[in-house]
């Protein structure tokens, strides 16, 4: 015959189970949004790779994608460990979240060093990669990133329009514009022929501002989206931990 402190301690565990269920659900939907997050990222921004030297921006998006896949199959792990009261999956579980919690804070120090890095090599190399590399011979990557750049900012130049006077493409002899025509606010076939601010954008502070504060924001998201996971993995672990403890005093 079953005794109080036996019913008692299985409503405890099954209460342990649907929190820790719960906590999946949520740990699996924010797998999901960080992998949402790396794929947009890489298909609608890839382009302005291309702009910069350094491989950081390229990797810290393929990061964010394989964070996103592990998170999604922890989560999975997670909830075949609790609905099976596994102990020893719960310990696989609950080693993965203490390890991707470890991650998250080396990747959150890294990033905020590199982003100061990649910072001080945009405004060193941004100007001269417009002015070397802009509509020439096998740079048409570098050609579609910038005109992208200064239409969905609206932005002409590094620091502003005047830095396209010396570009290699603008001083060819055939060429008759004197900023490209995605610099134009009505972008048009040759509108670059006219550099009046009346036709073209002219931003303070130009392009190289507008791509700082979109890498800065992407950060802030990132930053927000890992501390809400890390907290979500704290919680995690301290219900696997109980989850665990219960369904080793269980007897079977």
């Amino acid at each position: 015959m079953e005794t109080q402190a036996d019913k008692t301690h299985t409503c405890g565990t099954i209460c342990l189970k649907y929190l820790l269920f719960l906590f999946n659900i949520l740990f699996w939907l924010a797998g999901g949004a960080v992998l949402a997050v790396g794929v947009w990222t890489l298909v609608e921004k890839s382009d302005y790779i291309s702009l910069l030297n350094s491989g950081f921006y390229s990797a810290s998006t393929y990061i964010l994608i394989a964070a996103g896949v592990i998170v999604i199959v922890t989560g999975i792990i997670g909830c075949c460990a609790t609905l099976k009261e596994m102990r020893s999956l719960l310990i696989v579980y609950l080693i993965l979240l203490l390890c991707i919690f470890l991650l998250e804070i080396i990747a959150g120090v890294l990033a905020y060093i590199n982003y100061q890095e990649l910072d001080e090599e945009l405004r060193q190399n941004l100007k001269v990669t417009m002015q070397q590399k802009y509509q020439q011979p096998g740079e048409e990557s570098v050609t579609q990133a910038v005109d992208k750049l200064q239409q969905e900012f609206k932005c002409c130049g590094s620091n502003n329009f005047s830095d396209w006077t010396d570009s290699v493409w603008i001083q060819a002899a055939d060429n008759e514009r004197l900023v490209p025509d995605s610099c134009c606010k009505t972008p048009t076939d040759l509108c670059g022929r006219r550099d009046h601010p009346s036709n073209i954008y002219n931003v303070e502070g130009g392009c190289i501002m507008k791509l700082e504060d979109f890498i800065l924001s992407q950060l802030y998201i990132l930053g927000a989206v890992g501390i809400g996971i890390a907290f979500l993995q704290l919680v995690g672990m301290m219900f696997t931990c109980c989850l665990y403890q219960n369904l080793k005093e269980d007897p079977y």
